[in-house]
């Protein structure tokens, strides 16, 4: 068994090319089908009958190569139209929020927002009162920092 794969080593390599095609299926990031590139050229250098170690060379080089040229190229042309959604935190900034817990000047405060009390600071240097609409115009960590809707 041993001697059949040494003589035919192109058929082990065109085997882990394919079970990373079927892996790179599964995640989809165009980074395992760059291991899948470098195991073809390695298979190609073992049908031509080059030793282990330039088999082995060629993967590495190729596989490389693919990942830091293929890989943006490719991420670039599949990702492109996409929107760049804010997400998390980042996506409180601008929103509108109900004061629920007066926020002190200097001091911290509670504000609605979709259903979710956030801790919050005012911009300024007066009390908001509870009940107050305000906007959330910055974030550190788990504290936005608001300031009040002007009355129109």
């Amino acid at each position: 068994m041993i001697d059949y794969l040494a003589q035919n080593l192109w058929q082990v390599w065109a085997v882990i090319a394919v079970l990373c095609l079927i892996l790179e299926m599964m995640s989809g990031d165009c980074f395992i089908i760059c291991f899948s590139f470098g195991a073809i050229v390695a298979a190609i250098a073992a049908a031509v009958g080059l030793n282990g170690y330039i088999q082995l060379a060629a993967f590495a080089v190729f596989t490389l190569v693919f990942l830091f040229w293929f890989r943006p190229l490719a991420k670039r042309y599949l990702h492109k139209g996409e929107d760049n959604r804010v997400s998390n935190a980042d996506a409180l900034l601008g929103r509108k929020g109900r004061v629920v817990e007066t926020i002190r000047a200097g001091g911290f405060g509670r504000v609605q927002i979709d259903g979710d009390v956030w801790k919050a600071v005012s911009r300024g240097d007066a009390d908001i009162l509870q009940d107050t609409v305000v906007t959330v115009i910055d974030r550190a960590s788990t504290i936005i920092t608001v300031e009040a809707e002007q009355a129109s």
